[in-house]
């Protein structure tokens, strides 16, 4: 008899607030989902909750934030209980997260080449010479050209797009087990972006990676993830298999489908989400 692997990432009941003038707000709000060496997308307008979810797991907040949950483990480690020394072991070496804009990620007075050598040797453990290897040969697997070149140019003497692309190298150069994707494509062109999604499903199938991939775009996460959360106003509303994700049933994710410009589309203009009052409460 076949006994299905513990997840690698379990959440339950993820909860993150603010404290405000007039009172508490709720940004995170009873959050639950497990990840497994799989490609779990998370969707949802601008303020969903999306982001913050990956950085909770991270257990990158700010001070000012509020964070509980019933259960945060990532391999069998408590993450609410776990000390600073803990967390640093497992930030960058085993959970890694790719930014979304690399202009705030990266070091302005560090070449990008020392940046991603750095992860390597502070979480691989390897030599400034092995680092330097490594670092130029996950430059050339994000589909830079010249690499030699590009490890010795600064932050600000690289395109957006090119910036996206060394934040993902310098994330997996360490070989994490678990990677949180924060629009690691939204700065790319079609070609390169196929390249990069590419890279990160061989490390899923290959090295039994697990992905949590946060995005805009439903028709990418359909098209690449194995399972898609749906998030609205803090709160998952809707979890289904990513191939499904077309015939969704949850009114939010349904307006989120019909409100995307398609080829051919006779529709005059696009239509306004409704958003019920009711998707808020307390399930």
């Amino acid at each position: 008899m076949n006994v299905a692997p513990p997840p690698l990432l379990a959440v339950e009941d993820l909860r993150v607030s603010f404290a405000t003038p007039t009172g508490p707000f709720h940004a995170v709000r009873g959050v639950s989902f497990t990840l497994g060496r799989e490609r779990l997308g998370i969707v949802g307008e601008s303020g969903s909750g999306k982001s913050l979810t990956g950085r909770a797991i991270m257990r990158l907040l700010p001070a000012s934030a509020q964070l509980s949950a019933r259960r945060l483990s990532f391999d069998g480690i408590d993450l609410l209980s776990a000390s600073t020394k803990t967390l640093r072991g497992l930030r960058g070496a085993r959970i890694s997260l790719v930014m979304q804009d690399p202009k705030y990620s990266l070091n302005p007075v560090m070449t990008v080449g020392e940046q991603i050598a750095e992860a390597a040797r502070i979480h691989g453990g390897v030599s400034k010479i092995e680092a330097r290897l490594r670092a130029l040969a996950m430059l050339e697997a994000v589909r830079i050209r010249d690499p030699e070149r590009v490890f010795r140019l600064f932050p600000h003497e690289v395109s957006g797009g090119m910036g996206q692309r060394i934040m993902i190298a310098m994330m997996l150069v360490p070989e994490p087990d678990v990677l949180i994707a924060d629009e690691p494509t939204s700065a790319l062109d079609v070609t390169v972006q196929l390249q990069v999604l590419a890279i990160l499903d061989d490390l899923v199938r290959q090295r039994g990676m697990g992905l949590l991939f946060i995005s805009h775009d439903l028709e990418l996460v359909a098209s690449f993830c194995d399972r898609v959360l749906v998030m609205y106003a803090g709160r998952v509303m809707e979890e289904l298999s990513a191939r499904d994700l077309a015939s969704a049933r949850h009114p939010y994710t349904r307006g989120l489908l019909n409100s995307l410009p398609r080829l051919g589309d006779e529709r005059a203009e696009l239509p306004t989400l409704s958003r019920d009052p009711a998707w808020l409460e307390e399930r």
